[in-house]
């Protein structure tokens, strides 16, 4: 089965073009990968391994490397360490990366050891990390993060997080003390939320100069972006609250900022649609069709390309949901991330149907650096150890085994 997808302003026609700005694609400092080619009788038969044009940006293939927090920035300036750099570097075959979501400023900390890219020092640290993916071939792109009132005064010097509105999501941060349930956040003012919009524009610049490929807004789960898009969590009657509209201008504003950052470029956006926690956040049809106007007015903003988390599948290994999927394809001309609950061959099946353009894989990723080979060769996949996720250190972040490539 083949699903239609939205080409052109009035939907046909060729998709308009997007394209990343052309300093940012690594030249001279490249050199083959590791594991970098595929055979060409298998590169044939698994659409996940055949070449994309990501908005300009050329990719090897189409398995893309999920965001996944590992907290291992210790320390109180949060900035990547050397083993930032080899984690990266290990997954650098991956078609695309996009880091671990990282802190836009100091006010959008809500979990522990996570970095951010809002100090000189930070950027210093990720532009290693850059420069390692890049020699191994690679391509990466930095997710821009602010948790909102999903954060807790553990995190905040002692002061309450900030959200849409006086309302607590009743969501668990992770902070130096294990896992608390947050409390009740303090209201934003329009100055901070314009405040928080020019955070986002600066981070993206920070995150040019440390060498990325572009920038991915994270607007998932239960943190600030879909919390303004909440009818239960933003009560605002102002320019940022309301109605839907005006709900989503927030996202829309942060698109700009970060675009202009780019030149008008080289910003993709993460949406959670199906996501559901309490009673914040619910996968109605009234929040779907919310979603659907969503889409349809990105599709007319500067974004390189649109990164959905789908519906949560039934079990492991129960094939995912393409429809929900593709009711995002119709709304979007530009090039479609699929995630959550992928393997091989539902990855394959879903591109070659023609519901996105590329899959990306998050735990797959954490134990199996060398992910797109064992893929290509049919390997079983090793399980990641969970008690390891947040610990910090190198067990369980860069002592993974990796498949010889190209085989003996």
């Amino acid at each position: 089965m083949t699903y239609p997808s939205k080409r052109g302003r009035d939907g046909i026609g060729p998709p308009r073009r997007r394209s990343w700005p052309t300093e940012t694609r690594p030249t001279c400092r490249r050199r083959e990968p590791t594991v970098s080619t595929t055979p060409k009788t298998t590169t044939l038969r698994q659409p996940l391994l055949r070449g994309i044009d990501l908005a300009g940006l050329t990719l090897p293939n189409r398995v893309v490397m999920a965001p996944t927090t590992r907290a291992r920035a210790a320390g109180p300036d949060l900035v990547p360490t050397e083993m930032h750099a080899v984690y990266y570097g290990q997954r650098a075959s991956a078609g695309l990366i996009v880091t671990e979501g990282v802190w836009i400023s100091e006010q959008a900390v809500g979990f522990t050891n996570v970095p951010g890219i809002y100090s000189p020092e930070q950027v210093v640290g990720w532009r290693r990390v850059t420069e390692v993916v890049h020699a191994l071939g690679g391509r990466i792109v930095l997710q821009l993060w602010h948790t909102g009132a999903a954060s807790h005064p553990d995190h905040l010097r002692g002061e309450p997080p900030v959200g849409p509105s006086a309302v607590n999501p009743h969501e668990m941060s992770f902070t130096p003390g294990g896992f608390k349930e947050t409390v009740t956040p303090r209201e934003m003012t329009v100055a901070e939320i314009e405040k928080t919009v020019e955070d986002y524009r600066v981070a993206s610049e920070n995150a040019r100069r440390a060498g990325f490929d572009g920038v991915e807004i994270h607007a998932i789960g239960s943190f600030l972006i879909p919390q303004f898009l909440s009818p239960r969590l933003n009560l605002r009657t102002d320019a940022y609250g309301g109605d839907a509209v005006r709900r989503r201008r927030l996202l829309l504003d942060i698109v700009a900022a970060a675009a202009a950052a780019w030149g008008g470029r080289g910003v993709g956006v993460r949406l959670s649609p199906y996501w559901t926690s309490g009673d914040a956040f619910t996968a109605d049809e009234a929040t779907l069709a919310h979603y659907d106007e969503l889409v349809s007015e990105l599709d007319d903003h500067p974004v390189a390309y649109v990164h959905l988390r789908g519906r949560d599948v039934a079990e492991p290994g129960a094939t995912p949901d393409f429809d929900c999927i593709a009711r995002y394809r119709q709304r979007f001309s530009g090039p479609l991330i699929a995630n959550n609950g992928f393997d091989r061959t539902s990855g394959n099946a879903v591109v070659e149907a023609g519901v996105a353009d590329a899959v990306s894989f998050a735990t797959h990723f954490i134990a199996n650096p060398d992910l797109v080979a064992r893929f290509a060769l049919d390997r079983q996949l090793a399980t990641g150890d969970q008690d390891t996720y947040y610990t910090g250190g190198a067990a369980g972040y860069v002592d993974y085994p990796v498949t010889e490539w190209p085989p003996s």
